[in-house]
């Protein structure tokens, strides 16, 4: 569903399983929210014994090693939050509220298939209020050391060209470039699994990550060949996670993005570093949305009023 409306889901959706870095059982409950709510988490079983509200966004990231993490860990986090938002911005969903009852999301099957499957089970709504997208208004990079990420403008819609380069010769350079519509992240991204090198497994371990993936969450990479005994869903399966994961953290922009997105060698903390990149300088982006009457592509600029709002607030 791709309108100049807003959505959210037709109705609550729940999903079980166990955290990949944890170990642990982990729930999550995607409710509908109304019109200009976003998409925000409503954490339960928290460190100080409180419900905490943390909204998704780039500005409330606390960490990016392995995996995307939202809020205070003191407080209450929300860890490995990308591959669902993956799902939700890849399959243009604006509104929702996710209530978790743990510190990080289930990691399912290693992609955002089961998350798709399970919002295409309830259906999505229209919120009755026209849709938002920031639109990039001048090109803006950042560097770590060879890996780079940028954002730059194009006339309409959201573009990524993703390319890796691993050491390992089973993932080897691969460079991926769609244009994101529900449909191709549907068809070429969404099944696309997290992947992981046998030789760092007990380097992990040790670090405290990785502590509930197995085979059947993970493909697994060995030396000569991928480990797991049904193989690769794609050819490209490790470019195409990658670019899954970062469709999940370009969503922490907190609106649907209208610009083309480049990296190398990037990862979560490159995807939501050219966001702080970009929303450094007002100058850099826009706030529109459809004009009146119109089905698609006209949009009007909301000028520098209106801001994007970034809370963790007690609940």
């Amino acid at each position: 569903m791709r309108t100049n409306n807003q959505t959210t889901l037709k109705a609550a959706a729940t999903l079980t399983g166990v955290g990949v870095h944890s170990g642990n059982p982990a729930a999550i409950t995607i409710r509908p929210a109304p019109a200009n709510h976003g998409i925000a988490f409503l954490r339960t079983g928290t460190p100080l014994g409180n419900d905490r509200l943390i909204k998704a966004h780039h500005a409330l990231v606390s960490a990016t090693e392995l995996c995307t993490v939202i809020g205070d860990v003191e407080t209450g986090a929300v860890a490995t939050i990308e591959h669902l938002m993956s799902a939700l911005f890849g399959l243009g969903v604006d509104n929702a509220l996710i209530e978790i009852d743990g510190p990080e999301l289930p990691i399912l099957d290693g992609s955002a298939k089961l998350f798709v499957e399970a919002i295409d089970r309830v259906g999505l709504a229209s919120c009755g209020a026209p849709r938002r997208w920031l639109k990039v208004l001048r090109p803006v990079r950042i560097e770590v050391g060879r890996a780079f990420a940028e954002l730059r403008p194009i006339d309409r819609g959201f573009r990524l060209d993703v390319e890796i380069d691993f050491d390992n010769p089973v993932i080897g350079r691969s460079r991926k470039a769609m244009d994101l519509s529900p449909a191709t992240y549907r068809r070429e991204v969404a099944d696309a699994r997290t992947f992981g090198m046998m030789k760092d497994v007990e380097k992990y371990w040790k670090a405290g990550f990785a502590l509930g993936a197995s085979l059947e969450n993970t493909v697994a990479v060995g030396e000569n060949g991928v480990v797991n005994p049904e193989g690769l869903r794609f050819p490209d399966e490790f470019v195409r996670h990658k670019i899954l994961d970062a469709v999940g953290d370009l969503a922490l922009a907190g609106l649907p993005i209208q610009g083309a997105y480049r990296s190398y060698c990037g990862g979560h903390r490159m995807n939501v570093g050219v966001l702080s990149a970009l929303f450094s300088d007002r100058a850099n982006y826009a706030i529109v949305e459809a004009a009146a009457g119109t089905r698609q592509g006209t949009l009007v600029d909301l000028g520098a009023s209106l801001g994007l709002a970034a809370f963790a607030a007690d609940v």
